[in-house]
């Protein structure tokens, strides 16, 4: 493929992670959202992360099956059919208010998700240089991050325009604000069906792997070391990731911000910024490995600054107050900046793991795909810890598990090719 001009498939990889971005990061203002309507508490509410993301660990062996069998580019147009029909089970879901109808449309969407991600990420790998692969993967993450940028603004501003942000809704409040989900999903059927026949019709080339010495002598996946690493290195990435996108309206909620349904926006923005320095300084002045090392030391420092810092000092109203937030909490601000350390640890991961895998590319995307259950898992556990110590901000040094890690694989695990080396 790097024999091709690479315009037309990032053209259309790009707008597949948008559409990445738009579903996955409208999870930070449904949570706060279903707490509301449907009563739950923290740790129930983060269940809502769990379904999406426990999805991509069920279904990603079987989609790679799917993509070996029908090629890349139908892989794509099944898993965008498939979130289409998670779409419109929002509708049922929001016409009864049942939180388990609800997280039955989340693991359907994270299916179909599965097999797009399983598909395009070693696109995106493999349609140029190695070298450079995690700058063209951060050119996919400020079109996927600013997607989700615009979900919980959108989601605010539709859902909250007449009603507000009270904890004590009534239950005809409550079925209102449950409707008004009913004409956003249909909308996003419908476009989700408009980009089956995008990317059917389209000049998007099928993959093909060179053989590698390497890859020939191996008799299964789990025989690269650098990939079960990496894998588990994009289990923590996912879970903190998750954690700093995903709770921080609910910390918000916790702390009295208002509006605090668009609070997943500021850590999006730091994370575009993030991809933005990928873009720059990758591969000309970092390589990819110091990139990832930066990132983990970067993200250990923001959660010290979590967890130390004041819950009643706000920044100023200059850098919040075209968000409706005249101040935030210095605490929450440091949640947000987590995204910027989040931005490259993805970008950086996918190259060093997948590279030279030749006949494996598939099911070594698959493992790392599968890894992203640490959206599902490590959440829970953030959101229990939280319920039970009543202490949510000292909770986020959960986190400093998940960059001890990357830190780790950035230092030493990508670098074992062989587990008697390890």
């Amino acid at each position: 493929m790097q024999n091709r001009s690479a315009l037309i498939p990032m053209s259309i990889i790009g707008v597949l992670f948008f559409i990445f971005g738009f579903v996955t990061w409208l999870n930070g203002s449904l949570i706060p959202f279903l707490k509301l309507i449907c009563d739950l508490n923290e740790f129930q509410a983060l269940f809502v992360t769990f379904a999406f993301y426990i999805a991509y660990t069920v279904m990603a062996l079987p989609m790679a099956y799917v993509l070996e069998k029908t090629g890349y580019k139908n892989g794509m147009a099944l898993g965008l059919g498939v979130m289409a029909i998670g779409a419109l089970l929002f509708i049922p879901a929001a016409q009864s208010a049942s939180f388990v109808f609800f997280l039955t449309a989340l693991f359907t969407l994270g299916t179909g998700l599965t097999i797009l991600q399983t598909a395009s990420n070693p696109y995106v790998v493999c349609i140029g240089p190695i070298e450079s692969a995690a700058m063209r993967i951060s050119i996919m993450g400020i079109i996927n991050k600013g997607a989700g940028v615009l979900a919980p603004l959108l989601f605010s501003a539709f859902i909250f325009s007449d009603i507000g942000f009270g904890e004590n809704l009534t239950a005809d409040t409550k079925e209102a604000l449950a409707s008004k989900l009913i004409t956003p999903y249909i909308v996003m059927a419908l476009m989700l069906s408009a980009l089956i026949a995008l990317v059917k019709f389209s000049s998007l080339p099928e993959l093909e792997f060179q053989k590698d010495s390497q890859s020939q002598e191996k008799k299964s996946i789990l025989e690269f070391p650098r990939v079960v690493l990496g894998a588990a290195a994009i289990f923590f990435y996912v879970g903190i990731e998750v954690i700093a996108g995903d709770t921080i309206g609910l910390y918000g909620q916790h702390l009295g911000v208002e509006n605090y349904t668009s609070l997943t926006s500021f850590t999006m923005i730091f994370m575009v910024a993030g991809y933005a320095v990928g873009i720059t300084f990758i591969p000309k002045y970092l390589s990819q490995q110091q990139a990832l090392i930066g990132s983990a030391l970067f993200g250990i420092l923001f959660l010290l600054g979590v967890v130390f810092s004041s819950q009643s000092h706000g920044v100023s109203e200059v850098l919040w107050g075209w968000s409706g937030i005249r101040t935030l909490p210095n605490t929450v601000t440091f949640v947000a900046l987590l995204g910027f350390a989040n931005a490259l640890v993805w970008p950086t991961i996918w190259p060093l793991a997948l590279e030279g895998l030749g006949k494996y590319t598939a099911q070594g995307s698959a493992l790392l795909i599968m890894a992203i259950a640490g959206g599902a898992i490590l959440p829970l556990i953030f959101g229990k810890i939280a319920q039970v110590s009543s202490d949510m901000q000292t909770t986020y040094l959960l986190g400093t598990l998940c960059y001890a890690f990357i830190l780790f694989y950035a230092l030493k695990g990508h670098k074992i090719s062989s587990w008697r080396r390890a």
